[in-house]
């Protein structure tokens, strides 16, 4: 039978998991100093809360579980063979299909915009920050390393027990 208690202090003390979670927070972070939506009225929650935006969070998120799996376990783990594939399937889609998403939402408002000025076409916006320039994949990346390497060898050390 499982230990309910067990299981919570397993998922809480999950190392590679909490620097994910750490990685994604500091990136959400970042967004408020390096996003120009803050000027333009876009709430403070929706830009900490979105997705879109320098860095990536999608791209710290997943090179930080990629390589803290590889500090724990190995360069040549199995751990960090199959996290780093969905890191870079993760990273691709966040420039690619999700930033191509982006685009045609944001050309979809401007026509609903232009429709509703000449015929009162009312319609609710799509969101159109959804994707990632390749620079802020890159920038989210190399957060995510940085991240990995600040929770594993240094602050994860001071608070959990040795592995």
């Amino acid at each position: 039978m499982v230990d309910l208690k067990e299981s919570l202090i397993d998922f809480f003390t999950n190392r590679v998991l909490m620097c994910a979670v750490f990685s994604w927070i500091i990136a959400q972070i970042l967004k408020i100093f390096t996003s120009p939506q803050h000027r333009e009225g876009v709430s403070f929650l929706r830009i900490v809360a979105g997705s879109g935006g320098m860095p990536s969070s999608h791209s710290a998120v997943v090179t930080a579980a990629s390589f803290s799996c590889g500090i724990i376990y190995g360069f040549g783990s199995p751990f960090f063979a199959i996290s780093a594939v969905i890191a870079v399937v993760v990273m691709r889609d966040a420039a690619g299909v999700r930033r191509e998403s982006g685009k045609q939402a944001a050309a979809i408002n401007q026509m609903s915009r232009e429709l509703n000025k000449k015929k009162n076409f009312d319609m609710d916006l799509l969101t159109e920050l959804l994707g990632h320039t390749p620079l802020q994949v890159f920038f989210g990346g190399v957060l995510g390393i940085i991240m990995a390497y600040l929770c594993q060898l240094w602050l994860f050390p001071m608070i959990f027990p040795p592995i």
